[in-house]
């Protein structure tokens, strides 16, 4: 196969530098999985304490959570949920919270989904965020954590009226989402 000379024989003077144009940039990365809180998450179907799956019985539920171990759960993020269709009374989940309040870290009711979006609406709101103002921002798209959809929603929400620029993706391959206007 023939080559093109100048591909062959490319001297010093012919030759420009590489520049990597990412590293040089003033950009931003934002990236969720930096804010992914540590901990256990375990989701507790509370069906297993109900007569056949569906009806609370006062006492007998609460000879079982009295007699239960809620000490594993120490520093855990946990969901309460019932998995029938059960009609669980408010104070049968406020009384499972009280049992886990002084081990697990939070206390949801609902999916573990529902306790990562919840997580990350706390964390997100009370981030200081003074540190993108009037710059660049790339929100990093891929995630190895499991990172809720709506925590992006949250982060541009947070970072929109600050930054010079919005992106979402990654430095070599972004998708523009925002650009403040520099008039007025």
């Amino acid at each position: 196969m023939a080559y093109p000379t100048n591909f062959l024989n490319m001297s010093d003077n012919n030759e420009k530098p590489i520049l990597n144009r990412v590293a040089q940039s003033k950009l931003i990365t934002f990236n969720l999985e930096d804010y992914y809180p540590k901990g256990e998450r375990i989701a507790i179907d509370i069906s297993g304490w109900l007569y056949d799956g569906l009806i609370l019985r006062e006492k007998e539920f609460r000879a079982m959570v009295a007699a239960y171990d809620w000490s594993k759960f120490q520093d855990h993020y946990v969901a309460l949920y019932c998995a029938t269709d059960a009609i669980v009374p408010g104070w049968a989940f406020m009384l499972l919270a009280t049992k886990l309040q002084p081990y697990a870290k939070k206390v949801i009711q609902g999916s573990l989904e529902e306790m990562e979006a919840l997580l990350y609406q706390s964390i997100l709101e009370n981030l200081d965020v003074s540190e993108f103002k009037d710059k660049p921002v790339i929100i990093k798209g891929c995630s190895k954590k499991p990172v809720p959809p709506n925590a992006y929603l949250l982060a541009i929400e947070r970072l929109q009226p600050v930054v010079k620029s919005l992106m979402y993706g990654e430095a070599c391959s972004s998708v523009p989402l925002f650009k403040k206007n520099n008039l007025g």
